[in-house]
């Protein structure tokens, strides 16, 4: 699920501190300021053990709430109704995601959306759903005035066969709007085709961080080993927003070898860090950040929350229930919105 980060002012994919540099040659000079290596070691064995995660409470065999189901369904409608943009764009994914057929009429709805960015998301979701209802939309949104309006539609259309117009995503990669190049780095992925590889490896060595990252995790959904040591590589960054992208990216592709370099992001100074970390072991299989999730679910941070309501959903134990009909009636539109998805995310 890629919901934009609306709580501190932009998307997550657009708040990366600087892009990854993977096989970087070796510095062949030391630090004439830095410790020496013994000194290093000496300091390595006073460092206080790294903090324990919250524990993780035993399962607990919770039959699925019906009428929650349905608070949360209406809460999706609710949200493509919505007077913010950024909302009903949020609102197309968290359609197609939880709802099946019945994500047509929203999607559907959103092709026709007044704001660009709703318009993408739903072309996106189309695609994605392969709705036929939507193919003569989208065929006329290949000429919208926003260009990532169209990079929606090529999806949409390519994921429909009708495969005869999305070479213009190898074009739309060199434009010189980075948002271009990062969204249209996210179809090459979402389409699943290995031909994608080669613009891609391009767009890995972009000058600016969101493509490049994008570019790693459309790379990795390939299986393509360059992509997640890119993400790898995000995930030990100094910038938490990079650690974000890259666990998210990493776990984007359900490699549960991958385990080890999630466990060790869900202890860090970074709250949102560590939700994001209990979200990948989720996305995973496993419930091992589920005490990370509850903790942050409670935090008087909206964006804290929303991120816990995704890390629950990826979890999907029935036993949240109690803690996402909570956050059901969050005062953040946001909030409520990911506890929705996550609630239909849930099983038995």
């Amino acid at each position: 699920m890629r919901f934009i980060q609306r709580v501190l002012g932009s998307a997550i994919a657009l708040m990366l501190a600087g892009c990854v540099v993977v096989n970087q040659a070796p510095q062949t000079q030391k630090d004439p300021g830095g410790p020496a290596d013994g000194d290093m070691a000496a300091v390595r064995k006073t460092l206080p053990p790294p903090p324990k995660a919250p524990p993780v409470p035993p399962r607990v065999p919770t039959p699925l709430d019906p009428m929650l189901k349905s608070k949360a369904e209406a809460e999706i409608a609710s949200a493509a109704r919505s007077t913010d943009p950024v909302t009903r764009a949020n609102a197309m994914e968290a359609a197609q995601l939880t709802l099946g057929p019945g994500a047509s009429d929203i999607v559907l709805s959103g092709l026709n959306d007044r704001a660009p960015l709703v318009r993408f998301a739903a072309a996106m979701s189309a695609g994605t759903l392969r709705l036929e209802t939507a193919r003569s939309r989208l065929t006329q949104l290949v000429h919208d005035p926003d260009l990532n309006v169209q990079i929606g539609a090529l999806y949409g259309l390519h994921r429909l066969g009708d495969t005869s117009r999305s070479h213009r995503l190898e074009q739309l990669a060199i434009h010189p709007d980075r948002r271009i190049r990062a969204n249209t780095a996210i179809a090459l992925g979402l389409l699943g085709e290995k031909s994608a590889t080669r613009v891609l490896r391009v767009l890995l060595a972009d000058s600016e961080p969101s493509v490049c990252l994008q570019a790693a995790e459309a790379l990795w959904r390939l299986r393509d080993e360059d992509g997640k040591q890119s993400l790898i590589a995000a995930t030990v960054s100094q910038a938490p927003d990079d650690n974000i992208v890259g666990l998210i990216g990493l776990a984007a592709a359900r490699d549960i070898d991958l385990r080890p370099y999630f466990l060790g992001k869900l202890t860090t100074q970074y709250d949102e860090v560590n939700l994001a970390a209990a979200r990948a072991l989720g996305m995973i299989g496993l419930d091992e950040g589920y005490g990370v999730a509850l903790a942050g679910a409670k935090s008087n941070d909206a964006r804290q929350r929303h991120m816990a309501a995704m890390a629950l959903g990826a979890i999907a134990r029935s036993d949240a229930q109690s803690t996402l009909a909570g956050l059901l009636s969050d005062g953040e539109e946001e909030v409520r919105l990911a506890a929705a998805v996550a609630v239909l995310q849930l099983r038995p």
